[in-house]
């Protein structure tokens, strides 16, 4: 080959490869793009379809809830009860009660109440989500009165994970306020026979509580918003490919 020839190979080889690379960079970025999108899509529909069996569960009967912590009970059994309706008999741990701190309803912030209930059949104990009280406006520490029957009560509610747990800076506070209730270490510390589920008490506002409870957030709009905007960086990724490596060049090739 001449020396005219490898010259002319040399200043043609660079911006070939430039080309090719800037394609590959390209295809990656679409093809990462738009796994991202789609994989948010299907995250949404697993959390429609989640949403759609909670509904279709808080529809379905009443259960007896004297079955749980039975000997034939299990956790497995339990979580097929969740957001089902259930009854259950016990007495109070009034002395437990605890006053989850930073709650809202209805915009208002304040403390939901959490007292934990020995059933009567089983013995086992269980955490119920009784209702939410406004916290005082000046004194934080001060504990709101929440009217707590002795003897043996009724209750009616829907069997639910424990209450989501919100940021804190260092170690949970032991005393009745708290910011989150952590279940195992209340069965490490009391050595009960703890149920991992709760009961959220349902029905119309009675001792000093309110039952306005949220419906939880699925975040399925996040997720259809996330998807949103992969798809579109996609787009945008395609059409600058195409205006700066095909129309502009395309353009300034000679007439």
């Amino acid at each position: 080959m001449s020396a005219e020839k490898l010259s002319n190979a040399a200043a043609i080889a660079p911006p070939r490869l430039r080309w090719l690379a800037i394609l590959l960079a390209v295809v990656m970025a679409v093809a990462l793009t738009c796994a991202l999108g789609f994989w948010q899509l299907r995250r949404a529909a697993a959390k429609e379809a989640w949403q759609a069996q909670m509904a279709q569960r808080a529809e379905m009967a009443m259960v007896d809830g004297t079955n749980l912590g039975q000997a034939d009970d299990s956790a497995d059994k339990r979580a097929g009860l969740i957001h089902r309706r259930v009854s259950l008999q016990g007495q109070w741990l009034a002395d437990k009660t605890v006053f989850l701190d930073n709650r809202q309803m209805n915009g208002r912030v304040g403390f939901y109440v959490l007292t934990p209930l020995r059933l009567t059949a089983s013995q086992a104990v269980i955490w119920v989500q009784r209702g939410w009280v406004p916290r005082h406006f000046t004194d934080r520490t001060q504990l709101p009165e929440v009217i707590t029957p002795s003897g043996e009560v009724t209750l009616t509610g829907r069997i639910a994970l424990a209450p989501s747990k919100l940021y804190e800076l260092g170690d949970s506070d032991p005393g009745p306020i708290r910011q989150n209730l952590d279940l195992d270490a209340v069965r490490a510390q009391t050595g009960w026979p703890l149920l991992e589920v709760t009961l959220v008490q349902t029905g119309a506002a009675s001792e000093g509580l309110l039952r306005e409870w949220p419906q939880p957030a699925t975040g399925v709009e996040k997720h259809y918003g996330y998807a949103f905007q992969w798809f579109g960086l996609s787009a945008l990724i395609t059409l600058l490919y195409v205006w700066f490596q095909i129309v502009r060049r395309k353009n300034r090739l000679p007439h």
